[in-house]
């Protein structure tokens, strides 16, 4: 009975270490920035880990052009492109705080799940 009540112990402490650990990571992507580009590099977009909007560029080449419909689809798609670089950044974060061991529900949390 005592046996088990020692293992309860351990895996509270470990839960708030866990909670810590799980924190800084979110710190860190938040600070994180990551470019999406589209076009081959003609728009740049940024976002932080939280997936909120930095900035966006678009090569002044483009804009002359005048075509619209096209800078519109360029813009998405790099949005598109930093968002997934943002959830890779977050699941590599999540493998490296877990030590691999995939968690239920974690892709989700992580914005990657269906």
């Amino acid at each position: 009975m005592f046996g088990n009540l020692g293992q309860l112990a351990s895996l509270l402490k470990n839960a708030g270490q866990m909670k810590q650990n799980m924190q800084a990571m979110q710190e860190r992507l938040a600070a994180a920035r990551f470019v999406g580009e589209a076009g081959g590099g003609q728009v740049q977009a940024t976002v932080n880990g939280k997936g909120e909007v930095i900035n966006c560029k678009i090569d002044p080449a483009l804009v002359q052009a005048g075509d619209v419909e096209m800078i519109e689809d360029l813009v998405a798609a790099a949005f598109r492109d930093a968002s997934q670089r943002t959830r890779e950044a977050a699941q590599k974060e999540m493998q490296e705080l877990t030590g691999g061991m995939g968690l239920p529900g974690m892709d989700e949390l992580l914005g990657g799940g269906s």
